[in-house]
């Protein structure tokens, strides 16, 4: 009987672990693909869905230039408009030095995160979390609204933060290494680090997106994190677990900035810049988790 009960468990456990890797698309499958029709302000950094317009947005991010008498120290990146299926609508100027932009679905919000995000030494103004404001045909607007100042929480400067609506908590990818700081935005210290299991996905902290990871919202399957150098998608658990990888076809080539920005993860799709494709580069949307 005992030998029944612990075989019956053992077959539970195995069920649930293929379950979980089943979860994950072995070889990853183009949802949308958005060209990029005019030259990034800055550097393009991320991608946001609005699913109440089903309008796409793409923000880029650069440091303010010096204020003067005759000009502000506002950013001069701009954040872009397109369809769903990914045909450019318009182009704004709100002002911020973009890291990351997401859809809150708490407030019904474009919001996005600047640069700097954990200090506000010499980056003032505009720097923190702001919502963004469209028209009602789906227009990306100047206008902006402000949502939370700078917190140390979020630890390196460079971060791009993704956000569970669900818990209202941020995670945020440290450069340099396998660590994410779990935040909450009403508090200024993290609530805990999360570590990567790099030894068991056969990476080092130089091959991988070094500020960026993907809150995807899929149970077991929450931390997506693109592997640059090999060309895939790893998946990790909210313990650090890591869980498998989506390959991402051979034939992109990847470049330098896919470590630092031209990343994201939205309406279901882990969105990756691919410089070489189109006049001013092309993003794609992979599904890499069911």
């Amino acid at each position: 009987m005992q030998f029944k009960t612990t075989t019956l468990g053992g077959l539970m456990l195995l069920c649930l672990s293929l379950t979980s890797h089943a979860d994950i698309l072995p070889e990853a499958e183009v949802g949308v693909k958005i060209p990029l029709t005019k030259k990034p302000t800055t550097r393009p950094m991320t991608v946001a869905y609005l699913p109440g317009n089903q309008h796409y947005y793409i923000a880029d991010g650069g440091l303010a230039p010096m204020g003067s008498e005759f000009e502000a120290p506002i950013s001069k990146s701009e954040v872009h408009a397109f369809t769903a299926t990914g045909q450019y609508v318009n182009s704004a100027r709100p002002g911020f030095d973009n890291r990351s932009l997401y859809y809150n679905a708490n407030s019904n919000k474009l919001e996005t995160i600047t640069y700097n995000i954990s200090s506000a030494v010499g980056f003032m103004p505009n720097t923190g979390i702001y919502s963004l404001e469209v028209n009602d045909n789906g227009e990306i607007l100047s206008s902006s609204g402000d949502v939370a100042q700078f917190n140390p929480a979020f630890g390196d400067a460079g971060t791009m933060p993704s956000y569970d609506p669900a818990s209202n908590q941020y995670y945020a990818k440290q450069e340099h290494g396998n660590l994410v700081f779990v935040v909450d935005p009403k508090q200024r210290e993290k609530l805990k680090e999360i570590k990567l299991d790099f030894a068991a996905a056969h990476v080092a902290h130089d091959d991988i997106s070094d500020h960026f990871i993907a809150f995807t919202g899929v149970t077991g399957n929450e931390l997506a994190l693109l592997d640059v150098d090999h060309k895939a998608v790893l998946i990790f658990d909210l313990t650090g677990h890591y869980v498998g990888k989506s390959a991402l076809p051979a034939t992109m080539k990847l470049r330098s900035q896919n470590h630092f920005n031209g990343l994201g993860y939205t309406n279901g799709m882990m969105f990756v810049y691919h410089e070489n494709e189109g006049e001013f580069g092309t993003y794609y949307g992979f599904k890499v988790v069911k």
